[in-house]
């Protein structure tokens, strides 16, 4: 327990240490990705998931022709792209569209940070803290009992399929790390160009040739059609563009660990606005291991040693 307090203490007084105005900042960037999940549930209430998935990076090719591609090796680009991009958003909008719920989905999709110390050791052979081993152990205790109480109604496999989204999440992460890039966000808008061609290619194949061009001609023919392309606008510029956006600057002004704790805010606006837009009424087992999984990711994600003043900034994703 004391443990538990001394982290909390150090995340907040870390949290605080970010200036006002810049602490607002971060807490838009929260709510504008917790509420993205509503935005999901909204495109994939007409479009068919892979098409989506496809459709969320391509409305954004445009932009590319003002956007300078950024000074990193092609290799960590396209493998960013294909894990952050487009696998991690495939396994996401699969795992909806098949019934997971959207608020439980921001809380699984936090797995991504304790995943990225995980493979940052594995992988990268960086330090990994006692306390951050504790945390991983912590997240992963949790996701096991959302995990136990899927399954007994029969609902364990979108959970699954969450997890691998966290999971390609967190090797996206890894392939951000290693590209360094001078200027992250020209690093998240090229992303676009990977997951177009193989999401329609795999919608063509899994979900028919027409499925998702028939949803796109008909777009304006019913409600959830309109809802639909408030949720693919809201996803590509609100989430993406002015979202990250804003994150990758706070990242660049701050210490990871300053920044950082703030997208523990993720998963409560994602359940509250799933409450109170779609009605969602979270099981109260899954909201206690929910809060497991949420003070493992602090405890992965958080480093108690005093940091180094040459030590790099961009450090965790």
């Amino acid at each position: 327990m004391q443990l538990v307090l001394l982290v909390l203490h150090s995340w907040a007084a870390q949290a605080w240490c970010v200036n006002p105005r810049d602490r607002s900042l971060a807490v838009l960037v929260a709510v504008l990705w917790g509420a993205n999940f509503i935005a999901l549930d909204f495109g994939l209430g007409h479009f068919p998931p892979f098409f989506f998935a496809a459709l969320r990076f391509a409305v954004l090719l445009p932009v590319l022709f003002f956007v300078p591609r950024p000074d990193v090796p092609w290799k960590w680009l396209l493998g960013y792209g294909f894990f952050f991009g487009a696998m991690q958003f495939a396994f996401l909008f699969v795992a909806m569209n098949i019934g997971m719920p959207t608020g439980l989905a921001s809380l699984v999709q936090q797995a991504s940070a304790p995943f990225t110390v995980a493979l940052g050791a594995l992988l990268l052979r960086e330090r990994i803290t006692s306390v951050q081993i504790v945390g991983i152990l912590t997240a992963v205790l949790g996701m096991v009992v959302i995990g136990w109480n899927r399954a007994q109604s029969a609902a364990l496999l979108p959970m699954l399929i969450t997890v691998c989204g966290a999971f390609s999440w967190a090797l996206g992460n890894l392939c951000a790390r290693k590209a360094n890039p001078p200027n992250p966000l020209h690093l998240t808008l090229w992303i676009a160009i990977v997951p177009p061609l193989p999401m329609f290619a795999m919608s063509a194949a899994f979900e028919g040739p027409t499925a998702g061009l028939r949803a796109l001609t008909t777009v304006f023919d019913s409600t959830t059609g309109w809802y639909a392309l408030a949720g693919l606008a809201y996803t590509s510029l609100l989430a993406s563009v002015i979202g990250s956006g804003l994150w990758t600057t706070l990242m660049g002004r701050y210490p990871a660990s300053r920044v950082a704790p703030f997208s523990l805010l993720v998963p409560v606006v994602g359940f509250t606005t799933a409450w109170l837009v779609l009605g969602e009424h979270p099981d109260p087992v899954e909201l206690a291991a929910g809060a497991v999984v949420v003070t493992g990711v602090l405890l992965g994600s958080l480093n108690l040693k005093k940091r180094r003043v040459q030590e790099p900034v961009l450090e965790r994703v």
